[in-house]
């Protein structure tokens, strides 16, 4: 069979693969340590789980508007008034089978070939792809760490061009946690200014998984005049433990919203209405899991941070929100394995984990950090002590020479 262009363009995301080969060496009967699941091991909240089976009993089994039922998009709609002043009417709202179908939506619905989009690297795995697989062309913007893989006005500026169509914006970042403030936001937002044909797509999925001060914050919200060129995406996957019931809304200029929505009228016809029952009592009903498992994270993120700092080959910035530690492992790679195999890049390294240590990582290129792996700490404390000892063991086995 003869596959589009498209598909060809574009590689199955490594975050997927990653986990993939870990279920499939769990088959096997090996014991491993999976540091690679971008998702919360918490069980979704009770009265999450109460909402949608009474949606179940009550019957709210069929088909519902195509950008959500009346009850989602106020709930929504009151999120954002709430949490950053911004607001929204219905025509201004869409909802998707999760955040990245939104996103992806919002690509298919905007690019054509040979448009360009600006990606700051490290970037989600799947922003490159998704643009690839829109015909438009992505242009990766390296952000190291010395700028805290944050996007600058002087790295911003020269990037665009008269095809530029969006800039994406995710913050807090994966797989960096990284998360801009207001006068970051600000200085990004007056290069904006001056390229009108130019929008902004945020990806905001970690904004509760947060470990500064106040709040995270929306470009739109720190800058009004930006707001009609602005793309708000968000979901309920990472902030209530819902990975699996795949939701996710967008908020922005009704003319891109009328057309995420006539796609998704062709594509999937409306998101689940169970799922979108269980929404509604997530986004309007108590919020003290949120807290609690914020409180958590930031244990697990203190704890793995101070171990994987203690490992002389190994380095790491705390991140301001998400579950995700980027490591720096550049003093890893030109050394040997005890088996004479010579580490000549953060996926070899990745994979000598995996083979003596049984910890499973995802090597930082995949995320256009060469150099870097990425830990998830979105599991149990006892897990990531064993496994950043054992990271700790297979660093040590390493040596210059053979």
């Amino acid at each position: 069979m003869k596959t589009a262009a498209r598909v060809r363009r574009i590689k199955p995301s490594p975050s997927t693969a990653a986990a993939q080969r870990v279920r499939e060496l769990k088959s096997q009967g090996v014991t491993l340590y999976d540091l690679t699941v971008g998702e919360p091991d918490f069980d979704t909240p009770a009265h999450v789980r109460a909402a949608a089976i009474r949606a179940i009993e009550a019957g709210e089994t069929r088909y519902t508007s195509v950008n959500g039922t009346p009850q989602l998009r106020a709930a929504i709609s009151r999120k954002l008034r709430d949490r950053h002043g911004l607001e929204y009417t219905d025509s201004q709202l869409t909802v998707g089978g999760g955040a990245k179908q939104v996103i992806f939506l919002a690509l298919m619905a905007t690019l054509d070939h040979g448009d360009e989009v600006v990606v700051p690297a490290p970037y989600w795995v799947s922003y490159p792809d998704m643009v690839l697989a829109n015909d438009g062309t992505p242009v990766i913007v390296p952000c190291p760490e010395s700028e805290g893989f944050k996007l600058t006005p002087g790295r911003l500026r020269p990037a665009l061009t008269d095809r530029t169509r969006w800039v994406i914006l995710n913050t807090p970042g994966n797989p960096t946690g990284a998360a801009y403030t207001d006068s970051e936001l600000r200085s990004l937002a007056e290069v904006l200014l001056d390229h009108p044909h130019v929008m902004v797509l945020t990806d905001e999925i970690y904004d509760e998984i947060w470990y500064g001060d106040g709040r995270s914050r929306s470009l739109a919200a720190v800058e009004p005049r930006l707001a009609d060129r602005v793309f708000l995406t968000n979901g309920v996957s990472k902030t209530y433990a819902m990975t699996g019931w795949r939701l996710g809304y967008g908020a922005g200029p009704a003319d891109l919203v009328s057309a995420v929505n006539t796609l998704q009228s062709q594509i999937s016809s409306c998101p689940s209405s169970i799922s979108q029952a269980a929404a509604v009592a997530a986004l309007t009903g108590p919020q003290e899991f949120v807290e609690e498992t914020v409180r958590v994270y930031r244990g697990r993120r203190d704890t793995t941070l101070k171990l994987v700092n203690d490992i002389p080959q190994l380095s790491c910035t705390a991140p301001d929100g998400g579950f995700y530690l980027l490591v720096n492992c550049a003093e890893a790679i030109g050394l040997y394995t005890p088996d004479g195999e010579l580490i000549e890049n953060d996926e070899q390294f990745t994979r000598h984990l995996l083979d003596s240590a049984q910890v499973a990582v995802i090597h930082g290129a995949a995320y256009g950090a060469p150099g870097y792996f990425r830990i998830s700490f979105a599991t149990s404390t006892d897990v990531l002590t064993e496994a950043c000892a054992r990271i700790a063991a297979a660093c040590a086995a390493l040596t210059p020479a053979v």
